[in-house]
């Protein structure tokens, strides 16, 4: 116990250190500038290349949006996440030393014996993957979809929606990931920079006040056109359609994709969104209200 105590106090200030230091000192690998850079460019795109031309440029829940993309890039972690990841962590490696084994002899493979840009695509296409099976669940299983019906609460989008999600779901989605990605371990901290924000940069444009689809290579990246049809009120099925976080090519394998029209002005949300909360706490709470 006292170890799991040790490891809880050493993530909380460890995390707190190295959040002043991403807000104190610039570098090129800096996530908080990096991630204000990314939403400045576009939400100018937005605000230049308009798709729904009568939607404010400080639309409906802009505030909160952007209240919650900081608070689930950055506090989350602070609070809970970094915290709770090194703990899982150190149990399981305890857990296997009890075997004999260690965290790094259950790899498969190692990815960082591969070439740097192969590797680097084979951890993108494996993490994302893994994440479109994680979204559909988020859909599929109650529970689950209550805490993912605050990401699909948007009403008007813009490009902080991307963030807009429930505390818990970030949790489902690590946990899910957790030993794939150990599986296929190797990758260092600096590719999962690259690789982490090229998605942001995607999921920011599929959320967005943008029209495109990118032509021919919209059936491997998600894009706006497809991706306002996952948050459409209507769908063609119970469960949802259009799951893919930076690609859309597991979509169309897997034949979940669906497109049957331009989509510009599809009215958003869920049927039951009446008695979904507006505020940010109780949002939080919500999947565990009766």
């Amino acid at each position: 116990m006292t170890e799991y105590l040790e490891t809880i106090t050493n993530s909380y200030s460890g995390y707190f250190n190295y959040l002043i230091s991403e807000i104190l000192y610039w570098k090129w690998d800096n996530y908080f500038y990096g991630l204000i850079a990314i939403s400045l460019v576009v939400w100018l795109l937005e605000i230049l290349f308009p798709w729904r031309k009568q939607q404010a440029i400080f639309r409906k829940d802009f505030w909160l949006d952007l209240f919650y993309l900081f608070f689930n890039f950055f506090l989350l972690n602070l609070i809970l996440l970094i915290a709770l990841s090194n703990v899982v962590q150190q149990f399981l490696n305890n857990l296997l030393n009890v075997f004999g084994f260690e965290l790094t002899s259950i790899q498969l493979f190692s990815i960082s014996e591969l070439p740097k840009p192969i590797a680097l695509l084979v951890f993108f296409l494996v993490s994302d993957f893994l994440q479109w099976n994680v979204h559909r669940l988020l859909h599929t299983i109650p529970f689950l979809w209550k805490i993912h019906k605050t990401h699909h609460s948007v009403k008007e989008m813009g490009f902080a929606a991307h963030f807009r999600y429930n505390w818990m779901e970030p949790i489902v989605y690590k946990s899910l990931l957790y030993i794939p990605i150990i599986l296929v371990g190797g990758v260092n901290l600096e590719d999962v920079f690259i690789v982490h924000f090229i998605s942001i940069a995607i999921g920011h444009l599929n959320h967005a006040n943008i029209g495109w689809d990118y032509g021919y290579l919209k059936y491997i990246f998600n894009n706006p056109k497809m991706h306002i049809w996952h948050h459409s009120k209507e769908i063609p099925n119970k469960y949802g359609v259009n799951f893919g976080i930076s690609l859309s090519l597991w979509d169309y394998l897997f034949r979940t994709n669906y497109i049957p029209s331009d989509g510009r002005d599809i009215e958003l949300g869920f049927h039951d969104e009446n008695e979904f909360p507006e505020d940010f706490v109780q949002q939080e709470f919500y999947p565990f209200k009766k």
